[in-house]
């Protein structure tokens, strides 16, 4: 097996048991299960090649219709490992929305191994709510987006809902159901 396809059959696993297996998406299971989901593995090493790469994944949800890829998440192989890194570059991402006329069009959510909201201690068990087994950027589209949280009245409980998950879970046993993901699949 390839280092990519390693790649990508974690992070499958990792969509399938803690973003869908712990409900912490509960809008991720329709295009997920219905096979509208893009990965993309990066594996190159600079910055300039990663912006190559979003506008790219941009460029081609943008003339593909949600109804055959609904969303793309890019999963960085080998740099961005550093997550102040990490979020130095997610501003250069958002940064290239604005500047190819797609701010309000599509969106990046954020995903790393050591994700950290503001305001908490690494260890707090809301930062596994974005804790992912690779550094990743999520493009999502707007218009999506919009229909889901008409579609969720009770949208804003989600974040109050996952922190209780993972409170109830414990950053000890996240952290081994995350580790045991990265261990070489058969």
């Amino acid at each position: 097996m390839s280092q990519n396809d390693k790649i990508l059959q974690v992070t499958k696993k990792w969509v399938e048991e803690f973003v869908l297996g712990l409900n912490l998406c509960p809008f991720a299971r329709h295009p997920y299960r219905s096979g509208k989901v893009r990965f993309v593995v990066f594996e190159g090493d600079d910055t300039e090649h990663l912006t190559e790469t979003v506008v790219r994944e941009i460029a081609y949800l943008d003339k593909t219709p949600a109804s055959v890829c609904e969303t793309t998440i890019v999963i960085v192989r080998d740099m961005l490992q550093d997550f102040e890194e990490y979020l130095d570059y997610l501003e250069v991402a958002e940064f290239v929305l604005e500047q190819i006329d797609m701010e309000g069009v599509f969106q990046v959510a954020s995903f790393h191994p050591d994700y950290q909201f503001d305001g908490t201690l690494p260890n707090d068990a809301e930062n596994f709510t974005n804790r992912s087994p690779y550094p990743m950027l999520h493009i999502l589209r707007e218009d999506s987006v919009e229909r889901a949280i008409e579609a969720f009245p009770e949208v804003g409980d989600i974040p109050a809902q996952n922190i209780k998950t993972m409170n109830e879970l414990g950053s000890d046993k996240i952290k081994r159901m995350l580790h045991e993901l990265k261990k070489t699949p058969k």
